[in-house]
């Protein structure tokens, strides 16, 4: 509980744009900067640049093509199959 406190006040500027119970996305006011999380995992992608810009193509094609999926499932599908995992950090580095 305290990792995730410590966490939530760390992207306090942030906005919320998904959010589960095991991942969310979190977008900068300026939308320059995405960050998707993985709560269960405590690892957090931070997307800029080229890699926010395939983020929100490959985020708004998997919720075309699946809009009832919930947000969990949305993000895990584009963390595992996606890649994204691979430009994921442990929390705190």
């Amino acid at each position: 509980m305290t990792e995730e406190i410590e966490m939530a006040s760390r992207f306090a500027d942030f906005i919320p744009l998904a959010q589960g119970r095991d991942f969310e996305l979190l977008s900068s006011a300026d939308g320059t900067t995405l960050v998707l999380r993985s709560r269960s995992d405590y690892f957090v992608a931070h997307l800029r640049g080229a890699d926010a810009v395939k983020f929100n193509a490959d985020y708004i094609t998997v919720t075309s093509q699946f809009p009832e999926w919930e947000a969990d499932r949305t993000l895990g599908q584009l963390w595992d199959k996606g890649g994204y995992s691979w430009l994921a950090a442990q929390e705190g580095e």
